[in-house]
């Protein structure tokens, strides 16, 4: 039960921000109305997704400096999760997008830059499996992981600041913490960061224990 602590709050705070986001009052705003709850699902999902990337590249550094196989391990579960949780994303904006720009998918950096970059985590996993040695598959891949994950800020943080874009942070236009992330939305805002990045974790543990066990069996 104490190893398993983060685990059950992980998901009482998914729950909560699940049924937190359709009950509780919203601020009403032009344009979002009542689509501003999609702010729990949408963006703390690409927050978890941003965590759990991080995570994994830190896995690959320590395996280019260890060699150690464990670490190669980590850093694949964790990328899987993240790109889990980006793609759910994409899904949750395109329904947001449907209803503040009239359509799922209007071409936006944002949304074009979003997609490369789990394109490109997609080819991570490709490579992977293009490798039958472990070291080698270890090594290149760590590489790459170092490369996806410094290609994916640019794409997701700093290209659409310097365009034209109608998301919100974005090509001139303010973000939601710049003038209506009120009391009300971080009662179930900030939890549910929390919540799907301790979620993504869990995910990536069991991942990681089906791995580590198929390593003891091939032993």
């Amino acid at each position: 039960m104490q190893k398993s602590w983060w685990k059950i709050l992980g998901v009482v705070l998914t729950a909560y921000a699940l049924i937190g986001g359709l009950l509780m009052e919203v601020p009403r705003l032009a344009i979002l109305n009542e689509t501003i709850r999609n702010l729990y699902y949408h963006v703390t999902m690409w927050f978890g997704m941003m965590i759990l990337l991080l995570g994994s590249l830190i896995y690959a550094i320590l395996y280019l400096s260890t060699q150690n196989e464990k670490y190669d391990i980590r850093a694949e579960a964790y990328a899987k999760a993240g790109c889990l949780f980006g793609v759910l994303g994409i899904i949750t904006g395109m329904v947001w997008a449907t209803y503040t720009w009239g359509e799922p998918w209007s071409g936006d950096p944002k949304q074009n830059g979003s997609a490369i970059a789990l394109l490109i985590y997609f080819a991570y996993f490709i490579l992977r499996n293009s490798f039958e040695d472990p070291q080698q598959r270890g090594r290149i891949s760590s590489v790459y992981n170092i490369f996806a994950f410094s290609a994916m800020i640019p794409l997701l943080f700093i290209l659409p600041r310097l365009t034209d874009s109608m998301h919100p942070g974005s090509g001139g236009n303010p973000g939601f913490n710049y003038y209506d992330l009120d009391s009300k939305l971080r009662m179930v805002f900030y939890p549910a960061i929390i919540g799907w990045t301790l979620l993504g974790v869990w995910l990536a543990s069991i991942k990681i224990r089906i791995q580590e066990l198929r390593l003891l069996k091939d032993l």
